[in-house]
């Protein structure tokens, strides 16, 4: 931008105390110490999972400047609220507060499933605070990131058309609420289908279809393996619209959550679909025949442009 300069505005907000960069900056640190701590003492390692819907909108919130990050984390907000209900009727959140289900592929990969030096109590903690508290909380705050560059845009960077809400701003909170409906829907399909599968097995009743296969593949599932995810990921690029809107450059530092977003959900789905694969092996047939994020119709598009 001609005028300012965003990631110069960016490292000196860091160090301003009482600038939106350097509170937004202090939470995480908080949080990711609380999680930490919280998860050694208490040894369920999911207590970033119980904040994953909460703290990007708390972040969003931070940034709020004018219209378009009000937008913006009122449509976080939005996501937050519908995602934290989610993560709540599926048993994640408990009393007391750290208690509650642990994600699964956790209790695996301390097992030594993905590799086998997990097994060292010296190494998994390493992994906790590494990974699991320090690298997931620094996505929940880059993902959010966009508002942040809005926020300079608007203070800092003077004679720009783009402070006011522009037709992206609009196509971005359109697609932004779409992708919450998908996610939503992918959620209840799924929590649907579980329940139901497990009050046949309770009962005794035969199973057949997809509840004999035990995984979920009719709905949105007929058309990619993980429609929630997918549709996860869609929300936060969408997202990153804004703050395209707001500068008028097509890429910018906060590019980078998104970027990272993907890459994280590229890697759970792969070692969660291993462990499926263990458990339901039909699932290897429904592998071959839907693709993992993105629907056939899209990937023959794209293949024949390239073409």
């Amino acid at each position: 931008m001609s005028s300012c300069n965003l990631v110069e505005d960016l490292l000196e907000g860091i160090g301003e105390l009482g600038c939106p960069y350097n509170t937004a900056v202090l939470f995480c640190a908080f949080v990711v110490a609380l999680t930490f701590i919280v998860s050694t003492l208490s040894c369920n390692y999911s207590q970033v999972d119980k904040l994953w819907s909460i703290v990007p909108a708390v972040y969003t919130w931070i940034a709020v400047c004018d219209a378009r990050t009000l937008l913006m984390a009122c449509l976080s907000t939005i996501w937050a609220i519908r995602l934290t209900w989610n993560f709540n009727r599926r048993g994640g959140y408990k009393w007391p507060p750290w208690d509650g289900d642990e994600d699964y592929r956790w209790k695996q990969i301390q097992e030594g499933r993905f590799l086998t030096i997990m097994t060292n109590p010296v190494v998994w903690h390493l992994f906790n605070f590494g990974f699991i508290s320090v690298y997931q909380n620094i996505i929940l705050l880059l993902i959010a990131c966009p508002s942040f560059v809005a926020y300079t845009a608007s203070k800092e960077c003077a004679g720009r058309s783009q402070h006011q809400l522009v037709a992206l701003d609009w196509a971005a909170a359109s697609m932004f609420l779409l992708f919450v409906v998908i996610e939503s829907i992918a959620d209840n399909q799924q929590y649907a289908f579980q329940i139901e599968k497990y009050r046949l097995k309770d009962k005794g009743e035969p199973l057949a279809g997809e509840y004999a296969d035990g995984f979920k593949q009719s709905g949105l599932f007929a058309f990619v393996r993980k429609p929630n995810y997918a549709a996860e990921q869609a929300i936060w690029v969408t997202f990153y619209l804004f703050s395209i809107a707001a500068t008028g450059n097509l890429w910018n530092w906060s590019a980078i959550g998104m970027i990272l977003l993907i890459l994280l959900f590229q890697m759970s789905g792969w070692f969660t679909e291993l462990l499926t694969l263990s458990k339901y092996p039909k699932y290897a047939e429904y592998m071959k025949r839907v693709p993992l994020f993105l629907p056939n119709s899209f990937l023959s598009s794209t293949k024949k442009k390239v073409q």
